[in-house]
């Protein structure tokens, strides 16, 4: 009964077709950031473990991925076993066939597209940008064979106000390979008020450098020389992005930059723990965010997510979290966000993510 009215919801919020607009849509978060020795790529065992070689004794997933229906060429053998004592298989990003089984399932279980997370800093680097750009060219496919759209998100994690200008570059790079935003070449590609949207993650977190006359710059590029007409922004904030605290700074000018934007899409992840806080939240933080956005003609969307869990990769940071710290309750908590946000107002939903460290955030399949 659960899982039937969780896709009540999604076939709900999921009202129309085409690559235009996010009104009514359901997205999910896409790194591509899984990497195996034999790819080909030249990345090593990438995000299944943080360093050496991927085994029972160095691990940073939580859940299995299921790989059954990929090809055989795409099941990359590993050092675990399942209890028959077959070898364990895992995927890498890199394989568009992979890239097409995964817009599969998302057509299957109607999730409208992806907004391809790139991030910046790892652009800077032609060993992992190489292979980000496979990545982006099967999804590019993948979106347009599926009937699912997708939208290019540069998450500035970890970039330094210097390295700025080369976000710029690599869309111009993009633009000029791919013709990403063109709709004839890439017709997928999803548009937002009638541009082609782009979407800038990580402005206002207190725990990163604010850096806000480097993302006026960068908001200002996209919205004026990104493409013929300029792109439509979503910006990725703090949870807590209008009242200036908690993981936001505190500085007021940050309304200012969200302002010129077209879609604010707070980061909620790790913000409550149980069904109760997130009704909690829903009424004290999410409804006078959607007002705050309606007075300044933007759009709002809202991230939910499925629980959280990240022992193995904690531990392989030398921490110790517990396992399964925010359990999925089977479904109720995931289900009670996209509700509790679909009460407050919120026309459209993204979901954290498709696959991350295969942790309690990933809407695997199994």
């Amino acid at each position: 009964m659960l899982r039937l009215r969780c896709l009540i919801l999604l076939l709900l919020l999921t009202v129309h077709g085409g690559a235009e607009g996010l009104d009514g849509r359901v997205m999910c978060g896409y790194q591509g950031w899984f990497r195996v020795p034999q790819d080909g790529s030249e990345n090593g065992w990438s995000h299944y473990v943080t360093d050496g070689t991927f085994g029972p004794d160095h691990c940073s997933i939580e859940l299995w991925p299921d790989v059954r229906d990929l090809p055989a060429a795409d099941r990359f053998p590993t050092l675990f076993h399942h209890a028959d004592g077959a070898v364990a298989e895992v995927f890498s990003s890199t394989r568009p066939s992979t890239i097409a089984v995964h817009f599969q399932w998302m057509r299957e279980f109607h999730i409208d597209g992806i907004f391809l997370q790139r991030f910046a800093v790892t652009t800077l680097d032609e060993r992992y940008r190489k292979p980000m750009d496979s990545v982006l060219a099967a999804c590019r496919q993948s979106a347009q064979d599926t009937g699912r759209v997708w939208s290019l998100m540069y998450d500035l994690s970890g970039l330094k106000e210097a390295d700025f200008p080369a976000v710029i570059s690599d869309w111009k790079r993009l633009q000029s390979t791919f013709q990403i935003t063109d709709a004839t070449d890439s017709p997928a590609y999803l548009r937002h008020r009638g541009k082609p949207l782009v979407a800038l993650w990580g402005l206002g977190f207190s725990r990163r450098p604010a850096s806000l006359q480097a993302w006026r710059t960068l908001v200002q590029f996209f919205k004026t020389e990104a493409t013929p007409g300029g792109c439509s922004i979503m910006l990725g904030v703090p949870a807590y992005w209008r009242t200036l605290d908690h993981d936001a700074i505190t500085d007021p000018a940050l309304h200012e930059i969200l302002a010129t934007a077209d879609v604010i899409s707070p980061w909620t992840v790790g913000r409550y723990r149980i069904p109760e806080d997130t009704t909690r939240f829903a009424k004290e933080v999410v409804t006078p965010d959607l007002v705050w956005c309606r007075e300044h003609h933007l759009d709002y969307l809202p991230v939910a997510w499925p629980g959280f869990s990240w022992r193995n990769l904690s531990q392989s940071r030398g921490q110790q979290a517990p396992f399964n710290d925010i359990p999925r309750l089977e479904g109720k908590f995931f289900w009670n966000q996209a509700r509790r946000f679909q009460q407050a107002g919120a026309r459209q939903l993204s979901i954290a993510m498709f696959m991350w460290y295969f942790g309690q955030y990933s809407p695997v399949r199994g």
